[in-house]
């Protein structure tokens, strides 16, 4: 049974057989979903990046309490407290780097030209010497000695050759 309409006001609704031009509110919103996707992901991997720089970790694996190696037999300096207790055959300083430069000579106090802490004096007279230092070992524990020294080289325009020493090994 229907219900008459009383209102005089009344008009029947228009229905438009047009397509709507405006952009559906999905579309919008979507996009506006990727890019504040966007925005976070790009965020969190500069935070990530500065966290990392801020925050370093630990990368000794190392079990060894006194910083002496099984398999190299090398030995921190820093509990050495006199020369006498230096012994011949073992390797001293930092042993968990690999050096691509090496000496052999004996060590004296002094530097060349003011470069360096230390000079390592090499057969063939006074062309051979290198200018040494070292921020891991306490050279003056070699003075005399003759040893074999590895590190990394140094740019110097005063001496033909300066090294940064990582490890020092004691050959005679």
């Amino acid at each position: 049974m229907d219900i008459p309409n009383l209102s005089q006001n009344y008009q029947a609704p228009v229905t438009n057989s047009t397509p709507s031009t405006s952009i559906p509110k999905k579309n919008i919103k979507n996009k506006n979903t990727k890019f504040v996707f966007l925005i976070i992901l790009v965020l969190a991997i500069v935070n990530g990046f500065w966290i990392s720089r801020f925050l370093p970790t630990n990368k000794s694996t190392s079990s060894s309490t006194n910083n002496t190696s099984i398999f190299d037999n090398t030995i921190s300096t820093e509990n050495i407290k006199d020369k006498s207790e230096i012994e011949v055959g073992k390797t001293y300083g930092d042993s968990e780097k690999a050096f691509k430069d090496s000496a052999t000579g004996t060590v004296e106090a002094g530097s060349i030209n003011g470069e360096g802490t230390h000079i390592l004096n090499r057969d063939g007279g006074a062309s051979q010497r290198v200018s040494l230092i070292s921020s891991t070992t306490d050279l003056d524990l070699f003075i005399g000695r003759k040893v074999e020294i590895k590190g990394e080289t140094n740019a110097s325009t005063k001496t033909g050759w300066l090294v940064d020493v990582g490890s020092v090994k004691v050959l005679e």
